[in-house]
């Protein structure tokens, strides 16, 4: 009666239950593959077998029929004359070769780098990127193992530790600075993508899309950058002064006192400090011309060559005047 004992599986199939699984182990358990079962694999999935611990074959989507023909040393099946006693145990595994989209990546930490225009700065980045199962082999192996299940949570640090690296070799090799950053998001995406693809591909994955969707500083530079944007965008100082002063309006009605007080008062000092602001703005003004020297007095011979003089302080007066141009005394 034990070879009416012993369980068989005669339809091998799975269906993901969720999101998240990369991998499934087929509950063998002390059940034997029957002689003509039936492996199902879809056209989102592989399978292999592994027997005695190695691995003894990968099907691709389609449906197959386990034969001692096709499959001779998967199962114990050509083994009849030991009466179903068979040393070899087999494992299926199945692997999802959907796409895993919307894994996200992102800085930890702001990086550090060179920047062509601002000096050393700390940038950060995130984004999302997307891939598959391509070599369920390569991924068993190095991966995987003889996981039950293998979700893709598990993975998720390595990956993004890895972009993470290969992101800080790619912001210190650019020659792009951080404000033309935004227009070659694209093109970064793209670079990155190339240089993943070999990593991903070594653990039998394959990166089907890499997405950089934004670049920016840590909030203390992005500060210091707003500020000197308003300032650019500005241009003119009378019209900051007067951004300046309408920005004080709110903080001057919550002064202490309040109401029209507090706000007078700290109109009044955002006036000053506006004035203030202005007179530093303004240019020097030009110093006021020398004032020229007066004429020289007219000498005798111009006055028609002959002088005498004044009866009163003396002064030499033309011959003719009757009255000194010095003192007013009357000549004679």
């Amino acid at each position: 009666m034990s070879f009416f004992s012993k369980q068989f599986i005669d339809v091998i199939h799975w269906t993901e239950p969720g999101d998240g699984i990369l991998a499934y182990r087929f509950p063998m358990e002390d059940m034997e593959i029957q002689n003509g079962g039936q492996l199902t694999v879809r056209d989102s999935q592989m399978a292999i077998f592994v027997n005695e611990g190695q691995i003894a074959d990968v099907f691709g989507p389609g449906l197959y029929t386990l034969t001692t023909q096709t499959l001779p040393i998967l199962t114990y099946l050509k083994n009849w004359d030991k009466a179903f006693k068979s040393p070899f145990k087999s494992d299926v595994y199945y692997y999802s070769t959907r796409l895993q989209i919307n894994q996200k990546w992102g800085t930890t930490t702001p990086i550090t780098i060179r920047d062509k225009e601002f000096g050393a700065v700390r940038m950060r980045a995130y984004g999302i990127y997307a891939y598959r199962i391509s070599d369920p082999k390569t991924f068993y192996e190095k991966v995987s193992g003889t996981r039950e299940t293998y979700q893709t949570s598990e993975l998720e640090g390595q990956l993004r530790n890895t972009i993470i690296a290969r992101m800080t070799d790619a912001f210190a090799n650019s020659a792009v600075s951080f404000l033309d950053m935004a227009a070659s998001q694209s093109q970064l995406a793209q670079n990155m993508l190339a240089a993943l693809k070999p990593v991903f591909g070594d653990l039998g994955l394959f990166l089907d899309s890499f997405v950089v969707e934004n670049i920016s500083l840590p909030e203390e530079l992005q500060h210091l950058l707003d500020q000197r944007i308003g300032m650019n965008m500005v241009g003119d100082m009378n019209r900051y002064t007067q951004f300046q002063v309408a920005q004080s309006m709110p903080i001057a009605a919550a002064n202490e006192g309040g109401g029209a007080a507090g706000m007078g008062a700290g109109l009044g000092a955002g006036m000053v400090m506006a004035q203030q602001m202005m007179n530093a703005a303004r240019p020097p003004a030009p110093a006021p011309p020398e004032a020229a020297p007066p004429p020289p007095p007219p000498s005798a011979s111009a006055a028609g060559g002959a002088a005498k003089f004044c009866m009163n302080c003396g002064k030499s007066i033309p011959r003719a005047a009757h009255f000194c141009p010095e003192c007013g005394g009357a000549q004679q």
